[in-house]
């Protein structure tokens, strides 16, 4: 699990794959929850607002029953590094005290990190008010002033198949199948759906990506890290003005260069992550050539309805995918990455594309299926995998 990784690199190996976006200037000036959903009248709720209803669902935790269900914090119970800080693999009793321990995640924040309490309140407030299959559920939360300095911790519904990005770029993970990688992101798609679309105060997710999709034990994907999360605009308000804060290789231009944040700004994202998703490339590689370090200026060079298409298209598939929802899906990545915002389409109409595609995947005989060439594709520079460290 990646967590609050939008600042800071991380590790040897993020460091080598997709930079972080560091335009995060006048931060403090940026408001949490700004605004109410577009089209909404005055008298929507604000998240605030809703966390007051609905957030008492939310367990309280003391700091001493988290250390416990981590073993004090055991370094072999660590499953992820992130900008926030760490995440372990717990177990806690249920409230009641019946039953056996469950099994979950406990987020820890760096007392020293650049992420801090905000991103940790945000998360509280947004994840207190969704409730969503698609995504990651937040059973509770520790805040706790005392000798030790102050205590931030987040405790999430375990995930136990890591996220999206690990099966993709880790030569240690077995590749994901065609039909597989299809369901992944229709999950991804109905989760920011619901976000945009579904609640009575639109969410603006702002830092999707491959590593904030989390996978269950059937590879069920669900969206987590809410840190930066962002209400959507209020009234006949087009964006919501914020400091432009992301990942690099993730973030929509217009965002980063204007500030102006839109739901379509997740749309840019999710265009990304499909073509990840079909090249099992990373956004930004800084191993590979120059010329093919940024995904979506690399796969210019293959048109969808062009003949080369099929040179971009990940290997570890091994030609075990329909070429013809392929290439639809492809052209659902373009129409996400269109240069004007107000282009792209709907996320709902995304999750209709992609059911449909899903269905038809399912219905090809293994005859329809693309099968091995006789002879392997030239293995240029365009065809190398990103390496893990």
């Amino acid at each position: 699990m990646n967590c609050f990784n939008i600042f800071t690199s991380k590790t040897k190996r993020r460091a080598k794959s997709s930079p972080e976006l560091r335009v995060e200037r006048n931060r403090s000036k940026t408001s949490t929850t700004s605004v109410n959903s577009a089209g909404s009248s005055s008298s929507s709720r604000s998240i605030i607002e809703l966390y007051k209803e609905r957030g008492h669902s939310l367990r309280k935790f003391s700091y001493s029953e988290l250390r416990n269900a981590t073993n004090n914090f055991n370094r072999s119970l660590k499953i992820g590094e992130g900008g926030f800080g760490s995440v372990y693999k717990g177990s806690i009793r249920h409230r009641d005290g019946h039953g056996d321990p469950l099994v979950v995640a406990i987020k820890k924040l760096r007392k020293n990190g650049l992420q801090g309490h905000k991103e940790w309140l945000a998360e509280v407030h947004f994840l207190g008010v969704v409730d969503h299959p698609k995504l990651v559920k937040l059973l509770g939360y520790c805040s706790a002033n005392g000798e030790r300095g102050i205590q931030r911790l987040l405790v999430y519904e375990y995930m136990p198949n890591k996220s999206l990005e690990d099966h993709l770029f880790s030569r240690a993970m077995p590749p994901i199948p065609w039909i597989t990688r299809l369901k992944i992101l229709l999950s991804a798609a109905e989760g920011l759906t619901y976000l945009h679309e579904g609640l009575e105060v639109q969410v603006i997710f702002r830092d999707f990506k491959s590593s904030n999709v989390l996978l269950d034990e059937n590879f069920n994907a669900k969206l987590s890290d809410f840190g930066l999360a962002r209400e959507g605009p209020q009234g006949d308000r087009s964006h919501v003005t914020t400091t432009p804060i992301g990942t690099y290789g993730y973030a929509a231009p217009e965002y980063i260069e204007t500030g102006h944040l839109k739901s379509n700004s997740d749309l840019w994202s999710f265009g990304v992550v499909v073509y990840e998703i079909l090249t099992g490339r990373r956004a930004v590689d800084i191993e590979l050539p120059q010329s093919e370090q940024k995904l979506i200026e690399w796969v210019k060079q293959f048109p969808v309805d062009s003949k080369r298409f099929r040179m971009i298209m990940d290997p570890r598939l091994n030609n075990q995918y329909s070429h013809g929802a392929a290439r639809k899906v492809a052209k659902l990545a373009d129409s996400c990455l269109r240069k004007t915002p107000e282009e792209r389409p709907l996320m709902s109409k995304i999750v209709d594309i992609l059911r449909h595609t899903i269905r038809e995947s399912e219905l090809n005989d293994v005859s329809e299926m693309t099968s091995p060439l006789p002879l392997p594709l030239p293995e240029p520079s365009t065809r190398r995998m990103a390496r893990v460290a």
